[in-house]
């Protein structure tokens, strides 16, 4: 299991008990045996708003790191989605949030195969390789409207 891997799996632990987990990333680090900046990497990477987490520090002697897991209905789910979007979408990143949302049970499998083939470099062949990110993003936005 990679590094980061182990690092995701143990916040995720500590959230599990309650939706906020508050870490040192020094201690972090220390006990993982790897650099600061591999807790960065894995709280920009895997925590994200899109992912339906909060991430805050305070910097200092007494500074922390406090991740909190949004809890919000499939409506609330997908508008924070849907706005977190913007006005192209690459395909790894609609992969992520498709499975995001399949894991958060907001949508269900077939939902999930249907965005995942409508989002698809497959699919989307014909579109000039410019304007696939813009047309994938477009077409995001409108399937997760109808599930609203």
């Amino acid at each position: 299991m990679r590094l980061s891997d182990m690092l995701t799996e143990y916040i995720m632990d500590m959230l599990e008990a309650e939706d906020n987990a508050e870490i040192r990333r020094n201690e972090l680090a220390e006990r993982f045996g790897c650099v600061p900046s591999q807790i960065n990497y894995v709280l920009t990477s895997r925590f994200t708003p899109e992912q339906g987490y909060i991430v805050e520090s305070r910097r200092g002697g007494g500074g922390y790191i406090r991740i909190t897991r949004i809890r919000a209905d499939k409506s609330t789910a997908l508008m924070h989605i849907i706005n977190s979007i913007g006005n192209e979408l690459d395909n790894i990143t609609a992969q992520i949030m498709i499975n995001n949302l399949k894991s958060a049970s907001i949508i269900n499998d077939e939902a999930a195969r249907l965005l995942l083939s409508a989002g698809a470099e497959r699919t989307l062949g014909a579109v000039p390789p410019l304007l696939r990110d813009k047309v994938r993003a477009s077409l995001f936005k409108n399937m997760l409207i109808t599930m609203i």
